[in-house]
């Protein structure tokens, strides 16, 4: 594993939201600084957990902008600027940098169900709109479509191109590429976090990490000293938080859920189609919280 443009401890950031869904700046603000002090230094906004299909482009960019002003240099700020229209891909990866982005994050278009081909020519022209490293996101339970490993490795030629985040799941296909290219890989599925950095994987984009960046930081450090019992420790301490936050209905909604319990933003609101977690859930989500809170894992 080696350092990154991106970093290593990333999170896929939650958007904070008031109750009737417009922004809410100052939660923004409180997150980006709980992420600071519990070691993340990658931060995706704007992102799927960031419910990047109801942001407007003046949500996206005043999303950026605040959340670089506040971590200086302190982390790096990668954007997400995918969609299924390369136009607008373009034009957010321009707004993007312009609003101080460090990065961009490029998910593999949605719905349309491109070619192979024609997903290379959608990151190519992305990649060329700006001279920002990109991430590539493969998603194909979202996206309907998986980068093949193929087009994975004709990407990784472009010079800006550097990093996948993998949510796709194939791990001996993910071996495969980092074998064959110079690509750096993040796991993109929190449940699997442990397999892919001890298959290599450079870091992390979590969405429990939201809560909790602190114990995926100590995770990270243990793979990368070689000490596998320890990170087999702290794997099995956020397994139950793993489990409430990312299989009991839909990551965006659990983790604000999370948040919101923590105290860390003052809602747990989502836009529609999403809808905020049903007492069930909240239950569950508390059950899994109160150790970690109470100090009573492995930390």
């Amino acid at each position: 594993m080696t350092e990154s443009l991106f970093g290593s401890n990333l999170v896929a950031m939650v958007t904070p939201m008031e109750p009737g869904g417009a922004l809410n700046e100052p939660g923004l603000a409180r997150l980006v600084d709980h992420l600071l002090t519990t070691g993340c230094d990658g931060i995706v906004v704007g992102g799927t957990t960031g419910e990047s299909p109801t942001l407007t482009d003046t949500e996206a960019a005043l999303l950026v902008r605040t959340v670089a002003a506040r971590t200086g240099n302190r982390a790096r700020v990668v954007a997400g600027v995918g969609t299924y229209d390369t136009t607008a891909c373009i034009r957010r990866a321009h707004e993007a940098q312009a609003a101080g982005a460090d990065a961009l994050l490029l998910v593999c278009p949605y719905y349309s169900k491109p070619t192979q081909a024609g997903i290379v020519a959608h990151c190519l022209a992305v990649a060329d709109a700006t001279e920002l490293p990109v991430m590539l996101y493969d998603v194909p339970a979202r996206t309907g479509t998986a980068m093949e490993a193929a087009t994975l490795l004709e990407l990784a030629r472009h010079p800006r191109i550097r990093a996948v985040k993998d949510a796709k799941g194939d791990l001996f296909e993910a071996m495969s590429v980092m074998a064959g290219s110079p690509l750096a890989y993040y796991c993109g599925i929190d449940e699997l976090n442990l397999p892919y950095l001890a298959a290599g994987a450079t870091g992390l984009v979590s969405v429990v990490g939201n809560a909790f960046a602190d114990r995926n930081a100590q995770l990270i450090s243990a793979v990368r000293g070689g000490d596998l019992d320890t990170a087999r420790v702290l794997n099995a301490a956020l397994h139950p938080l793993t489990e409430a936050i990312m299989r009991t209905s839909q990551g965006a909604i659990m983790a604000k859920a999370a948040l919101a319990e923590l105290g860390i933003i003052p809602h747990a609101t989502v836009r529609l189609p999403l809808l905020e977690s049903p007492p069930d859930h909240l239950r569950r989500l508390t059950e899994a919280l109160a150790p970690l809170v109470a100090g009573l894992v492995p930390a």
